[in-house]
C-alpha cells in the first residue's frame, strides 16, 4: 500500500475507534504528515496500526468509583 493509503487507513481507524483509548487523539491532532511520520516504512495497515501502538492507550476505560 502507499503511504496515502496508509494514512487515509489510519485517519479511518482513528475515526471508528475515536472513544477507544486515545484514538481521539489522532483524530484531533495528527496531520497527515504526522502520521505518516509516525507509521515510518510500514507496508501494511496492521503495520501502521501497530506503529501507533506506543502512542495509543488501549486498556479499557474503568468506570469512575
Amino acid at each position: 500500500m502507499s503511504t496515502q493509503e496508509l494514512v487515509q487507513a489510519i485517519k479511518d481507524h482513528a475515526l471508528a475507534h475515536y472513544e477507544d483509548g486515545g484514538w481521539d487523539v489522532v483524530v484531533e491532532c495528527f496531520d497527515d504528515a504526522e502520521i505518516a511520520d509516525t507509521i515510518g516504512v510500514a507496508g501494511t495497515v496492521a503495520e501502521a496500526l501497530e506503529a501507533f501502538a506506543p502512542l495509543i492507550d488501549v486498556t479499557p476505560a474503568r468506570p469512575d468509583t
